[in-house]
C-alpha cells in the first residue's frame, strides 16, 4: 500500500479504474471516506478513489494561496452608480479548506471584487464586511447589523445595497429587511438585493460569480421601488441549473426548496419580478408581466426616514401540527415566557383540536391548552404546512371553530418564514398582531395563488 502525503499537497496519482490506468493531478483533500484517496482536480470537481487501488502517489509541490487580490485597488466611474455589498459570509464567499476539505467562510469582499473584475463595469463597488457567517448561525441581532449597514450605505449615498449572505436562511433575512424598511408604508431609499450561491467559487459549476454580477446590475438598474410590489428587498438566485439567467424574486415571496441545487430559491404563490439575463459578457434584465401589473396597481409609497429594527429578546415558538402535537408540550413551551407561538397547520392551516370519535383525548387537550393560551393574550398563529396555498379557516367547521377560538393567521398567503418574521417585526414595532397578519405591510399579502 502506497504512504498517502497530507492534505494540501499537489499531487499525481496513478490509479487502477475500469478502464485500465490512468493519471490524476489536484490537490490532495481529506479523504471524503475511511480507506480512500480525495484530489480536487483542475476543473473544480473532486474524485475519489480506494487506496488500494492506487498504484503511486507522486508529491509536485505545495499549493500556494495568492493573498495578492486582496490588495489590489479597485477603479471607479464615477459615472457608474455606487453600490455597496454588505458581506455576511455564505457559501458565495467561500473557499475549500485544503486541509479538511472542507468549504469554509473566509473569503474577503474585497477578494470577491478583484476575482470579479466584471463588477467595475457595472458600478462603482464599495464593501464592508459584517461577518463571515454561514446563514444556520444569523439571528435577529444580525439582522439588525444589516439594516443598520443599509441605512449608512444609503445616507452615504449609494444608489443600491447588495447583501452576500448564506442560502439557507437568505429568504429570512430579507424578509427581516423587508419589513424593516417597508412594515410602515414606506420603501427604502435605493433597491436591495440579497445574493447567494449554491456552490462555492472554486468549484466548476458555482453559481457564485453570475448570482453577484445579477444582483449588483439590479441594485444599480433596476426600477425605481414600489414596495407594495414586494420589490423594496428582492432575492437574486439562479432561475433555472444553466448559466446565463438569473430570477429577481420578492423578498416577502421566496423559499429555499431544495437543499444543493442552482436553482433551488422558489417563489412562493408568487411569480419573479424580473430576469436578469448574461450573455456574451453582456447584462440585461427583463421586467415580468406579474411585476408590472403589481406596480400600475400599487400606490407609490414615500421614502422612509429610517427603517425600523427587531427586539432581540422576541420569543417565538413554533410546532409543526400533527400526531405528534401534544398539550405538555405547549403549556411547557409557555412556562418559558414566549410571546407568540406559531404552528405550521396541516392542508388550509388546521390543527388536531377535535375528537369526534372519543378515541383521540390528546387532541381535547391542545384544544384546552391553546384557548388558555388566548385567554393568557398569547397570540396563536396558523402557517401554511404545505408551503403554497392559502391559510384558510373558512372552508371547514374546523377552521372556523379555529377563528372563534382567536387564533389567527386566515387569508396568509405569504411564504411561512415571512409570516414568522412580520410577526417578529411586529411584536418588535408596538404593531397590533391582529392587525399586521391581515394587512399587506410590503408585499407578501398580494402574491397570486396557485391552484
Amino acid at each position: 500500500m502506497v504512504e498517502i502525503p497530507d492534505a494540501g499537497q499537489k499531487v499525481s496519482l496513478e490509479v487502477k479504474t475500469h478502464n485500465g490506468t490512468t493519471i490524476i493531478e489536484g490537490i490532495l483533500l481529506h479523504p471524503s471516506a475511511k480507506n480512500h484517496v480525495t484530489v480536487k482536480l483542475v476543473n473544480g470537481y473532486n474524485t475519489s478513489y480506494p487506496v488500494d487501488d492506487v498504484i503511486s502517489i507522486e508529491v509536485t509541490g505545495t499549493l500556494q494561496i495568492d493573498e495578492s487580490t486582496s490588495s489590489q485597488p479597485v477603479q471607479l466611474n464615477e459615472a457608474l452608480p455606487r453600490v455597496r455589498i454588505l458581506h455576511t459570509g455564505g457559501t458565495i464567499a467561500s473557499k475549500v479548506d485544503y486541509s479538511t476539505g472542507a468549504v469554509v467562510a473566509r473569503f474577503e469582499p474585497e477578494e470577491m471584487i478583484a476575482s470579479l473584475p466584471e463588477l467595475a463595469d457595472i458600478a462603482n463597488i464599495e464593501a464592508v464586511k459584517l461577518g463571515n457567517m454561514f446563514s444556520d448561525d444569523i439571528r435577529p441581532q444580525h439582522w439588525n447589523s444589516m439594516i443598520q449597514a443599509s441605512q449608512q450605505a444609503f445616507e452615504d449615498g449609494c444608489d443600491g445595497v447588495v447583501v452576500t449572505h448564506g442560502t439557507d436562511t437568505l429568504h429570512i433575512s430579507s424578509a427581516a429587511m423587508s419589513f424593516a424598511w417597508g412594515g410602515k408604508g414606506g420603501i427604502p431609499p435605493g433597491r436591495i438585493a440579497f445574493v447567494g450561491s449554491q456552490r462555492s467559487s472554486d468549484r466548476g459549476s458555482s453559481d457564485a460569480a453570475e448570482n453577484l454580477l445579477s444582483a449588483v446590475y439590479w441594485a444599480a438598474y433596476g426600477p425605481d421601488v414600489s414596495g407594495g410590489a414586494g420589490d423594496g428587498v428582492v432575492v437574486v438566485m439562479h432561475t433555472s441549473s444553466n448559466d446565463g439567467e438569473c430570477a429577481v424574486y420578492p423578498g416577502t415571496g421566496v423559499r429555499k426548496m431544495h437543499s444543493s441545487r442552482r436553482d433551488a430559491f422558489q417563489p412562493v404563490n408568487c411569480e419573479a419580478l424580473a430576469t436578469v439575463t448574461i450573455e456574451n459578457g453582456e447584462i440585461s434584465h427583463q421586467l415580468t408581466d406579474y411585476y408590472r401589473s403589481l406596480q400600475s396597481n400599487t400606490k407609490n409609497r414615500t421614502v422612509a426616514q429610517r427603517p425600523t429594527f427587531y427586539e432581540t429578546g422576541t420569543r417565538i415558538a413554533q410546532f409543526v401540527a400533527g400526531p405528534w402535537l401534544h398539550s405538555e408540550e405547549i403549556e411547557a413551551i409557555v412556562q418559558t415566557g414566549v410571546q407568540a407561538i406559531v404552528i405550521q397547520g396541516t392542508g388550509l392551516g388546521h390543527l388536531p383540536i377535535d375528537d369526534p370519535g372519543k378515541d383521540a383525548p390528546e387532541n381535547t387537550k391542545v384544544w384546552r391548552a391553546l384557548t388558555r393560551c388566548v385567554n393568557r393574550e398569547i397570540p396563536i398563529v396558523v402557517i401554511n404546512q404545505c408551503i403554497h396555498g392559502p391559510v384558510d379557516m373558512n372552508v371547514y367547521s374546523k377552521g372556523r371553530k379555529q377563528i372563534d377560538m382567536g387564533i389567527l393567521g386566515h387569508g396568509s398567503v405569504a411564504a411561512p418564514e415571512t409570516v414568522i418574521v412580520k410577526i417578529h417585526w411586529a411584536l418588535s414595532n408596538n404593531v397590533r398582531l391582529t392587525d399586521a397578519i391581515g394587512k399587506n405591510l410590503c408585499g407578501e399579502g398580494n402574491n397570486l395563488l396557485r391552484t
